[in-house]
């Protein structure tokens, strides 16, 4: 309820909050809106990603490493709220069926045992990472303030995939990455818009 109700918080400050306001348009400024929008529902539902695989993790070190990366998503979900508030928009309407349907793939991951709900948290992490590319591509090169979110993001995002390999990730069959990045397609394409 927290994840979806509440304002979320920071221990470390927003990126880009040094940079100066860009003149975006105010096509800009929906635009970058829903981009900041469709980042806010991945933060949601890897918020119920993790809790739901740390639900069902079997070793207490998958299970710290799980609760940091929800930690540290929390944040995410800090700063791109910040941020769609600064441009006026939304969050999406759709949030809480988002978290429902991530805890549960969640926790459904978790049941096949450790490495593979590492090889799940490392895959989501690598196609976040490349969404999130794809997004700074398409955000207008003047708002700093946005693309230091986006960047610091990204960051985090490859961490969180390096530190589940270290500890023993599976690499996840195709079919399973194909599903994973499809269902991804379907959720960025509404949040954008819902």
């Amino acid at each position: 309820m927290r994840t979806v109700f509440a304002p979320a918080r920071s221990v470390r400050p927003t990126p880009g909050t040094d940079q100066p306001h860009a003149e975006l348009s105010e096509a800009e400024k929906t635009h970058v809106a829903g981009l900041m929008r469709v980042n806010h529902v991945g933060e949601i539902c890897a918020q119920a990603l993790y809790q739901g695989q740390a639900l069902t993790s079997r070793d207490p070190a998958v299970t710290a490493t799980l609760r940091r990366a929800a930690d540290e998503e929390t944040e995410h979900l800090a700063w791109t709220e910040l941020r769609i508030k600064e441009l006026g928009g939304r969050k999406s309407l759709l949030n809480p069926l988002w978290y429902a349907g991530a805890l549960s793939i969640g926790v459904v991951a978790g049941k096949f045992g450790d490495r593979w709900n590492l090889g799940f948290l490392a895959e989501t992490e690598r196609q976040v990472e490349a969404h999130l590319s794809g997004h700074m591509a398409r955000v207008p090169h003047q708002d700093s303030r946005s693309l230091a979110i986006l960047e610091q993001m990204r960051r985090d995002e490859v961490g969180h995939a390096e530190t589940a390999v270290v500890l023993g990730a599976a690499d996840l069959p195709l079919p399973v990455r194909a599903a994973m990045k499809l269902a991804s397609g379907v959720m960025t394409r509404m949040a954008y818009w819902v």
